[in-house]
């Protein structure tokens, strides 16, 4: 019986946790990405569509790059001729907050 007890403990918790990832993610999307790509991920704020960012709904733009792509240019920023284009937020967001961003992020895909 404590063993059922200990295990239920335990999926709830990995529930609960994963839950908080989730939201953690749509809001770290929110407050430090929707400025740019747009709340709903398509890149047509003014800044966007100056920028030409790419359309994160459209399966096409996923594709055209990886996870570890991502996760290093959330961390790191992207320059372009020399001028910086996105700032990096790896003093901002954990590693884990990065991750669960790209996985909201490839979400968006219809």
């Amino acid at each position: 019986m404590k063993r059922i007890v200990l295990l239920a403990s335990a999926i709830f918790m990995v529930l609960g946790v994963t839950r908080a990832l989730a939201a953690d993610a749509k809001e770290n999307w929110t407050k430090h990405c929707a400025r740019c790509h747009g709340e709903d991920g398509k890149g047509q704020t003014a800044r966007g569509r100056w920028t030409r960012l790419k359309d994160y709904t459209s399966a096409a733009d996923q594709k055209k790059f990886t996870d570890e792509e991502a996760i290093r240019i959330t961390k790191e920023g992207k320059k372009e001729g020399g001028k910086t284009v996105m700032k990096g937020y790896s003093a901002i967001l954990s590693d884990a907050e990065i991750k669960a961003l790209v996985k909201h992020v490839r979400e968006f895909k219809k």
